[in-house]
């Protein structure tokens, strides 16, 4: 939460700046890619490593989360909230059991050279080992959307699509299977129901206005700028970090997905190409002449389902946050 300033002005810059944007400039978009694969999961680990161990931690944190941006090709910004705080973690147990003994006269020799020995280690280990396997990762979930729509149950996709979503695998979701697929029916069929699994906005939408309505107090004053980046905007990954940092709304995320994809194929819902990117706008453009209608009930459904399932998530969580145990006084006799 600390960062979502700086999802928000990447969201802007995308929504902005891309091509398909609303201000179109190449110049301009060339920040949008470098703020999502590499600033954004760095901040997110110096943030991690700062409230494990102050300043220390978050140096660490940032140099071993540079390891995973350049590991992988995706961005690493669950990597990053995983890696950062574990090596401050390695930081403070190492300042703890050695650091603390050393004389004055070696200590600041001793502290740079800890840091930056840990720091570069870890900074390894995720550039060849954490990053591919998060990498490996998104491709397990696309092979997993591709087994469900080919047995029929393509409601359930959604406990892979929103699940890989949160995870930023959104585009190696979209692009690697559920694009294809989506040209291939299309062709078929004149348009395709493939389009709308993951850029279906609603689930996101009931989430952020959730937030907005019950979340505490950075929540609700972030979320309603949050909102209108991913609804009108098309950037979705504005809401993840929301989601992330309660992981039990990931239920509503994943109800809302299930109950827009059941709604997409009672009503015959199908675009004839990829939404680019994911906003409501986007998918109307692309939308076959008569079935707005239909896209409009999946994304309106979508977003009442997880707005539901978020509210009483999000207000349970914060009762229990506020609640403080009870402690009985004894008067001594």
């Amino acid at each position: 939460m600390p960062n979502i300033g700086a999802f928000i002005a990447w969201g802007l810059a995308t929504a902005l700046f891309m091509p398909e944007g609303w201000l179109p400039n190449a110049t301009l978009a060339a920040i949008i890619q470098p703020m999502i694969t590499t600033l954004l999961p760095i901040l997110i680990g110096y943030t991690g490593g700062r409230v494990v161990h102050g300043q220390r931690g978050g140096v660490v944190g940032a140099v071993a989360t540079l390891g995973l941006v350049v590991g992988a090709n995706t961005p690493m910004l669950l990597g990053a909230m995983l890696l950062g705080p574990a090596t401050a973690l390695l930081m403070k147990w190492f300042d703890q059991a050695v650091g603390a003994r050393v004389g004055p006269a070696f200590k600041m020799l001793v502290d740079n050279f800890s840091a930056g020995i840990i720091g570069g280690s870890v900074a390894i280990l995720g550039m060849v080992g954490i990053g591919p396997a998060i990498s490996g990762l998104a491709r397990t979930l696309a092979g997993g959307v591709q087994t469900l729509i080919d047995l029929g149950l393509l409601p359930l996709a959604a406990l892979i699509i929103e699940p890989g979503k949160v995870l930023f695998l959104n585009n190696a979701i979209n692009h690697g299977v559920l694009g294809p697929l989506g040209v291939t029916a299309q062709a078929e069929n004149g348009k395709a129901i493939e389009f709308l699994l993951e850029t279906n906005p609603g689930p996101g939408l009931g989430i952020l206005l959730a937030c907005a309505c019950f979340g505490s107090a950075p929540e609700r004053a972030s979320a309603p700028g949050a909102l209108a980046i991913h609804f009108f905007g098309g950037i979705h990954e504005i809401y993840f970090p929301y989601v992330l940092a309660k992981p039990q709304l990931i239920l509503a995320a994943i109800a809302g997905g299930a109950a827009g994809i059941f709604t997409f194929i009672a009503t015959g819902a199908g675009l004839f190409a990829t939404p680019s990117p994911g906003s409501i706008i986007a998918l109307m453009a692309v939308t076959p002449r008569g079935g707005h209608l239909s896209v409009i009930m999946g994304v309106a459904v979508s977003a009442a389902v997880s707005f539901v399932l978020a509210a009483f998530l999000v207000k349970v969580g914060r009762k229990k946050t506020t609640e403080s145990p009870r402690t009985d006084s004894i008067t001594p006799a």
